[in-house]
């Protein structure tokens, strides 16, 4: 369930519309393409969770398969970027808000949930787990309703089905699927919370149990929603100004359930920054643990969480709050466009670890794990080239161009920091 509320959050809920508007209702194609990377990220981290569990996941994998510059350069994008998407969850959640209360600013709104945040991050996990099953039920619940009330609505004529409407299935031409696929990438960033979390699981086999339970909803959910939501909704009407579910009731004329949506996208919200929050600091609770970072940031409270990771982590909450108060208008694509690079980076790393361990590995050992990725290397190999090829073409999208744009300097950037790094340990290690 941590990766379920990680993973359905504002990508779908509302970045959902930006991609919309790119591909029209050629955006299906999207998210299938999505779905099949998605799974072959999700299979292959499960396959070494199941072999390495542990915190920091594919951290480890990294530093074990492709050496220690691997597992720095993984470790700091991911926790950049998730870091960064808590900003998105929050200033997605006071847009939500606002729907009801439009003239409380939403500044004040990013400090509340922000505080709430904290409060739930800093309690014993078992109390942050029992937080984040519920909120995330709750969204897996209303969307699945959401899925077969919309398929009502269409298959009984209630609305007319938007498919072909208004320039065609592919408004934008046959290329349009791919230039919008950075978004449903987005969506889908969360599934990796399972290997991250894996320390925590109970048994490797709930571990493989986790893996396949959490692809299948969130590709039927994301799947049936976006196929609903293109059928109902207008894809010249999409945008990210209110959540397009919120939207599709509008436009099927049920305003009342327009504010049960309202009410579950915000709880999508909260749920999404909460897991992303969990995530990030435990990320950077690993790499103190490897040298990498402060030292004080591997201590434990009295419940057991690693409170300085925490705090450290919610730089992402003031972000949220510098870019709501400079550019309010593009906020939400700013920080997402932003998450994207670190987050398609730390997937590219996986599968690439990946693709070194099952070079490595003998065929006994390989055997005798409680699950193997289907496809095996050749399937990493592709959803990596389909990666890189998503990272590349946002170039073409101006809702997603800054990924494009501060993916390179900020990967120099890591890289020097790296060496930086590597050098002082290396010094400290002469003087011990």
């Amino acid at each position: 369930m941590v990766a379920v509320g990680g993973s359905i959050g504002t990508g779908l809920l509302l970045g959902s519309g930006a991609a919309i508007q790119i591909a029209g209702p050629g955006v299906i194609i999207s998210y299938v393409i999505g779905a099949l990377i998605a799974f072959v990220v999700t299979m292959a981290l499960g396959e070494m969770a199941c072999r390495h569990p542990g915190a920091g996941s594919f951290g480890i994998y990294a530093d074990l398969y492709l050496g220690e510059w691997a597992g720095f350069i993984v470790r700091n994008a991911y926790w950049f970027s998730i870091m960064i998407s808590v900003s998105g969850e929050l200033v997605a959640a006071a847009t939500y808000t606002r729907f009801w209360l439009p003239q409380v600013p939403a500044l004040v709104w990013i400090a509340v949930y922000a505080a709430l945040l904290l409060f739930i991050n800093l309690r014993q996990v078992g109390d942050f787990g029992a937080f984040e099953y519920w909120f995330a039920m709750i969204k897996v619940v209303i969307i699945f309703i959401f899925v077969l009330l919309g398929t009502a609505l269409l298959v009984g004529h209630k609305v007319q089905a938007q498919y072909t409407s208004d320039g065609g299935f592919l408004p934008h031409g046959a290329a349009a699927p791919l230039l919008a696929l950075s978004f449903p990438l987005f969506s889908f960033l969360g599934t990796e919370m399972i290997a991250i979390s894996s320390e925590e699981a109970a048994s490797i086999a709930n571990i493989r149990r986790a893996t396949y339970i959490t692809f299948a909803l969130l590709a039927f959910l994301y799947l049936g929603a976006t196929i609903v939501l293109t059928g109902i909704l207008p894809w010249s009407q999409a945008g990210v100004t209110e959540s397009p579910f919120v939207t599709v009731f509008a436009a099927a004329r049920l305003p009342a359930v327009r504010h049960i949506m309202n009410f579950v996208v915000l709880t999508a919200a909260l749920s999404g920054s909460n897991a992303s929050l969990y995530v990030t600091s435990r990320m950077l609770y690993s790499l103190a643990q490897s040298g990498y970072a402060p030292r004080r940031l591997t201590r434990l409270d009295s419940s057991g969480a690693p409170r300085w990771s925490v705090l450290a982590s919610t730089v992402g909450i003031l972000v949220a709050l510098v870019v709501e108060y400079f550019t309010p208008a593009n906020a939400f694509l700013y920080i997402i466009g932003a998450s994207l690079f670190g987050g398609m980076l730390a997937w590219g790393i996986a599968l690439a670890s990946h693709i070194a361990m099952r070079r490595r590995i003998s065929p006994a050992d390989l055997a005798a794990l409680p699950m193997r990725a289907p496809g095996g290397a050749v399937a990493s190999a592709l959803a990596l080239a389909g990666i890189v090829t998503a990272v590349i073409l946002t170039w073409w999208v101006p809702q997603a161009r800054i990924t494009a744009v501060t993916g390179p300097p900020y990967l120099l950037l890591l890289f020097i920091f790296y060496l930086i790094m590597k050098k002082s340990r290396l010094r400290n290690t002469i003087s011990s």
